[in-house]
């Protein structure tokens, strides 16, 4: 028998990343595309093919992405690659849907697109993260590339974005909108932030839990993070506690709490700002 509060659980994971794909393609077709700004991973890699070849944005992004996830399947969850797929179709279509379908009117300021662009499209990706899905396999292709070279997925997805950034100058022969670009993902990059964690980029997170043993393996190979078991009694002094302290990126929050319900759905989980860190390869 299915569990009810799975079944809501996931209603709620496909309106997130209903309303997340729609608001990423708006923001790549009334923004950044007429505009010649291009935003980071695939999306953007499908700007980049769409501003040199006949395809349009949204076949460009259903050409790179599928590949990706058939390929990638080995390194992410079963569930995880159908939301992102279910993610990537509704964006596909909606971006070529928006741009031949309805007449936006067009932004003269390049400020403005690229303020709006990276606004509406962060708020798109936040609610697709906090749907459990990714919106591109920019991940896994920075995940394929760690597992062969000693390049870590935050470097990787890094000079994936910094390409595409240089590409869109060197199509246009214009530094500009390179610099636009990086403007816009800056724009991006905060509005995700702020809608999965309040915006602080690193979380401090305290987890209550008779299996944190368990949680801690999971945590250091999907995450590549470390952490510390704390050990000590409820306030009845009755019962023995143990709590795993652990300091992870404001992104990965809704993977980690995946994590957790899933070994332990009894556990407690605490996330608490981190405003300053200091010797942080000792967590990794």
């Amino acid at each position: 028998m299915t569990n009810p509060t799975s079944l809501a659980s996931e209603l709620k994971n496909i309106i997130f990343i209903s309303l997340g794909s729609i608001l990423l393609a708006a923001g790549v077709a009334f923004f950044l595309l007429p505009a010649k700004i291009a935003t980071g991973g695939t999306p953007g890699m499908a700007m980049l093919i769409y501003f040199v070849t006949d395809i349009s944005t949204g076949k460009a992004m259903l050409l790179i992405n599928i590949p990706l996830l058939l390929i990638g399947m080995k390194f992410i969850d079963l569930h995880f690659a159908l939301r992102s797929i279910f993610s990537i179709l509704i964006t596909a279509i909606c971006v070529d849907v928006f741009r031949t379908q309805v007449d936006f009117p067009e932004i003269q300021s390049l400020l403005l697109s690229t303020l709006y662009g990276g606004t509406v499209i962060g708020a798109g990706v936040g609610l697709i993260l906090k749907g459990n899905a990714s919106a591109g396999g920019t991940t896994i292709i920075a995940r394929i590339v760690s597992n062969y070279y000693q390049i870590k997925p935050a470097t990787m997805i890094l000079i994936i974005d910094i390409s595409i950034v240089l590409g869109v100058g060197f199509i246009f022969v214009d530094i500009e909108r390179s610099l636009w670009s990086m403007l816009s993902l800056y724009v991006t990059s905060q509005v995700i932030d702020k809608i999965l964690t309040g915006g602080v980029s690193e979380k401090i997170v305290h987890i209550v839990s008779k299996k944190s043993h368990e949680i801690g393996q999971a945590i250091h190979q999907q995450l590549e993070r470390g952490g510390t078991i704390l050990s000590g009694v409820n306030i009845t002094a009755n019962e023995d506690k143990t709590i795993l302290f652990v300091v992870v990126g404001a992104r990965k929050i809704p993977i980690l709490r995946s994590i957790v319900l899933n070994l332990d759905p009894d556990a407690i989980m605490i996330v608490m700002e981190a405003s300053e860190m200091l010797g942080t390869h000792r967590l990794k």
